[in-house]
């Protein structure tokens, strides 16, 4: 825990004056935002605001940028405490290490887990996360006590397998029962939004995929599945349906533009057709294309394409910054270089695709996502005092290629300051890491998981004796 800078003082109304301000339009000096009730009462020139409201509390920033907290459109907070256990590692690595690993999970390292995850969102400027489903034994409680506890903005889903791929399968009632009650659950809760999901749409009767996503959609929630990510999975779809796993979500009435899959790296052109035609919306997830993957989405046929999308880390590393940069940089290195694009994206597409477009893609765009008014106050102040921003000539490509996350000062949700400097103000992560240290070795140990590549060191040892 670090101290609090006692200027942000949350039981008041607040004008913050930052140097810079990264709206809609892009980022613009001279702005300023009221702070009221865990949102945005007003956003305007700063000198008008300042005149209107002469008596509030104002904190001048003028070496700080002003921006949006980054969504994470796609991730696991349950899988935290695997980490690097999958580097090197052949794809579908959730089979052999992250259902094991979940479904070996109690109650307690459920939370364990989640807070680490949560810590590590935050720091990385994550204001909002969209957990796809721990597949643990019936403890997304404590998962969702993780992220209040740390003042994360939580997308969570209910997983609903009726066909494996989950430590527990209850029959097809009780499973539509458990996603209705877990629906109803958090009404009206300041940062938990509920979602429902089938892991792999072949972990999932059709009928279930249809129900459940039928319900989500009713419910004004997202369904959310991992779709046409590896190939061996298209392969398989195509064997039991004789379609592949979006044509076949398509086929039996599961999507929707109340839909977020995951991945879809693999993707005709008729299938983005579908997405467009559906409004079904796609997390695009680079990291992990490029540690597990078999392929890059094409993001920017989508963009161009009109398919709604976000950047998700998929539990990869928690840096919105450097997951930006791997954004760009895989639709350069798949698809720009071979066509002559320079551009690819402009550095505005891969801002807006953390932020707004990311919360439109997890149902949040009535919520978080823009600095604008009646939204909440999820924000973070950039640090731009700095070798990386000097001399700044274009603030927006050099989020995109220089930021980092060591050059958040501050990280706020719903008008709280949660981290100062990297550290939560309110509560000891210093104590979580010691006892994370002290019980993960045993809860690996635990776990069935069956690794294909050695760790570093022993690969070095194996290649230097032959």
């Amino acid at each position: 825990m670090t101290d609090k800078p006692q200027v942000f003082d949350d039981t008041q109304d607040l004008l913050i004056l930052p140097g810079q301000m990264l709206l809609d339009e892009g980022t613009r000096p001279g702005m300023a935002v009221l702070l009221r009730d865990g949102r945005f009462a007003e956003v305007g020139p700063a000198g008008e605001l300042a005149a209107r409201h002469p008596d509030l509390r104002r904190i001048e920033l003028p070496q700080h940028l002003l921006m949006p907290g980054f969504i994470d459109s796609h991730t696991h907070l349950t899988q935290s405490l695997g980490k690097s256990l999958v580097f090197g590692e052949p794809s579908e690595i959730f089979r052999r290490i992250w259902v094991p690993l979940e479904g070996s999970l109690d109650e307690h390292m459920v939370h364990l887990s989640s807070r680490l995850a949560a810590l590590e969102c935050l720091r990385g400027g994550f204001t909002t996360a969209v957990d796809a489903g721990t597949r643990s034994a019936g403890h997304i409680g404590r998962l969702v006590d993780a992220a209040r506890e740390s003042g994360l903005r939580l997308v969570v889903a209910q997983i609903c397998n009726d066909l494996g791929g989950a430590a527990l399968l209850p029959d097809p009632d009780q499973i539509v029962a458990i996603a209705e009650g877990h629906l109803a659950a958090h009404d009206g809760d300041p940062l938990i939004h509920p979602s429902l999901a089938v892991s792999i749409p072949e972990v999932g009767s059709d009928a279930m995929l249809r129900r459940i996503s039928a319900m989500a959609g009713e419910a004004g929630a997202i369904f959310q599945t991992h779709v046409n990510e590896h190939l061996v999975a298209v392969e398989r779809s195509l064997v039991a349906n004789g379609r592949r796993p979006l044509e076949h979500l398509a086929h039996i009435g599961a999507l929707g533009p109340h839909v977020l899959i995951a991945h879809a790296t693999l993707v005709t052109p008729s299938e983005l057709n579908i997405l467009r035609d559906t409004g079904t919306a796609v997390a695009y997830n680079p990291v992990a294309s490029v540690w597990k993957g078999n392929a890059i989405a094409p993001a920017l046929q989508m963009q161009a394409s009109g398919v709604r999308f976000g950047l998700g880390t998929d539990g990869t590393r928690a840096d919105g910054f450097r997951l930006m940069d791997a954004a760009e940089a895989l639709q350069r290195a798949g698809y720009g270089l071979a066509s002559g694009d320079s551009s690819c994206g402009g550095g505005w597409l891969w801002l807006e695709a953390a932020t707004r477009m990311a919360a439109d893609a997890s149902g949040l765009g009535g919520v978080t996502g823009r600095i604008a008014p009646g939204l909440a106050a999820d924000f973070l102040l950039v640090d731009l005092d700095l070798p990386e921003f000097t001399p700044s000539h274009d603030l927006t490509w050099e989020l995109v290629r220089y930021g980092n996350r060591d050059q958040i000062d501050a990280v706020f949700t719903n008008g709280r300051l949660r981290l100062w400097q990297g550290w939560p103000v309110d509560w000891d992560a210093r104590a979580l890491l010691a006892e994370i240290r002290e019980v993960t070795a045993e809860a690996i140990a635990s776990a069935p998981i069956q690794r294909i590549h050695p760790v570093a060191d022993r690969h070095r040892a194996m290649m230097g004796a032959s």
